[in-house]
């Protein structure tokens, strides 16, 4: 342990992993713990995450409201790239960590503290994400990961140690479940999760209803953007946090947003994950369908291999790298366009597109109509196969050539 570290920022849950920490800093550096607590809308009370972590040990305590920052800094601007890491995963949880820990350094640089911490294990993700944000907003700052010092080896140990320092936590061996829990969505590992063969309890769900008690009836919701950014619901403008409430409303009693998937950590381990993301997934969906008849085919399809890095780069921490903020640029680029309003139908865990208009769009029913018209003459195809199909017939007649000559 480093008897020079003085002051540490935490970053504070509540939860199993950072209430431990609290005593375990106080036992094992001596230094005086400022536990950060951001609300980035999960579902706490913030009163009683405060008076916890002071009961704790913290000797001073930060609930910082930046569900703003969360929503128009991150989500939108991943949900404008169309990251989806590894085709299923929405990354709520990614994409959380950067604000959480350049919180912290904020709180750092305030307080004049020589030290941040977090309760991130040595075998996953988040410790990355947080360690990399550190490293970029603040290089020369000392980091604390107890995961990967403390003699604690398992969830279970974890709650015995929280047994004796008196602390209650919000597990119980019958449900061990690790959950992280944002405005955006709730991730849930462990316990019976971690066999793939297993299929998730009924009383997991958090946010959103199951499929079997989700609503019989369908509705319907129109989503209006402007330059890629949602501006209305039902022709009713609203800010982004608004925004996104709304939208996880309505996709929580219609069950849309559950993921149940096996992934690849950053670390090399294979984990299996269940998420629930409501309004995001009608995000995604919505803006998607926009992009269809505002891009032209080589920037989308340039665009979608441009997710899938950008898609690793939130996955794997690299938030504040200049090669995300290179491809931020681009993707802000393409978004010139894309403005006007998708209509959507909602039931049963489905989004299914019903209309898409823009006054940008790219769509023309007079060159796409199986109807006789005047604006196309197919006969320019012959010649445009010819060019385009040249370099195809060459190496055919090579194919041809060499089998002649064996």
């Amino acid at each position: 342990m480093n008897s020079k570290i003085k002051k540490v920022v935490l970053a504070y849950s509540g939860g199993l992993d950072t209430s431990i920490i609290v005593p375990w800093l106080k036992e094992n550096y001596g230094c005086e713990v400022i536990a950060c607590c951001v609300n980035i809308g999960q579902d706490d009370d913030f009163n009683k995450i405060k008076n916890k972590a002071k009961s704790s040990g913290a000797d001073k305590v930060y609930v910082i409201d930046k569900r703003e920052e969360f929503v128009s800094e991150y989500i939108i601007p991943m949900i404008k790239s169309g990251a989806v890491y590894e085709g299923k995963y929405l990354m709520g949880t990614s994409i959380a960590r950067p604000l959480i820990a350049k919180t912290q350094i904020e709180i750092a640089k305030k307080e004049n503290a020589d030290a941040v911490a977090h309760g991130a294990t040595g075998k996953g993700n988040d410790q990355v994400r947080f360690e990399l944000t550190y490293k970029a907003l603040s290089p020369d700052i000392k980091i604390i990961a107890p995961w990967r010092e403390w003699n604690i080896k398992s969830r279970t140990e974890a709650m015995e140690y929280a047994k004796a320092h008196n602390i209650p936590v919000p597990v119980t061996k019958s449900k061990p479940y690790s959950e992280d829990d944002n405005l955006f969505h709730i991730s849930h590992e462990g316990g019976i999760l971690e066999n793939p063969e297993k299929e998730p309890p009924d009383n997991i769900l958090k946010k959103i209803k199951s499929i079997e008690k989700a609503q019989n009836k369908a509705e319907f919701i129109t989503v209006e953007f402007i330059k890629g950014e949602p501006v209305a619901i039902n022709n009713r403008k609203m800010n982004l946090l608004d925004i996104m409430y709304k939208l996880n409303y309505y996709g929580a009693k219609h069950g849309i947003g559950l993921v149940d998937m096996v992934e690849n950590r950053l670390v090399g381990i294979k984990s299996r994950g269940v998420y629930e993301t409501p309004g995001g997934t009608i995000l995604y969906t919505a803006h998607s369908c926009l992009e269809e008849i505002t891009l032209d085919r080589e920037t989308l399809h340039f665009k979608q291999q441009v997710a899938i890095k950008f898609s690793e780069l939130i996955y794997y921490g690299m938030w504040f790298s200049p090669l995300r903020e290179a491809l931020s640029a681009f993707i802000d680029k393409t978004q010139e366009f894309v403005t006007g309003k998708v209509k959507l139908k909602l039931l049963k865990g489905n989004i299914i597109p019903v209309s898409k208009r823009s006054p940008f769009s790219l769509y023309s029913e007079k060159y796409a109509t199986f109807e006789k018209e005047e604006v196309y003459s197919q006969k320019d195809a012959e010649g445009f196969i010819n060019l385009f199909g040249l370099q195809i017939k060459l190496t055919g007649k090579r194919k041809n050539y060499m089998e002649e000559k064996k």
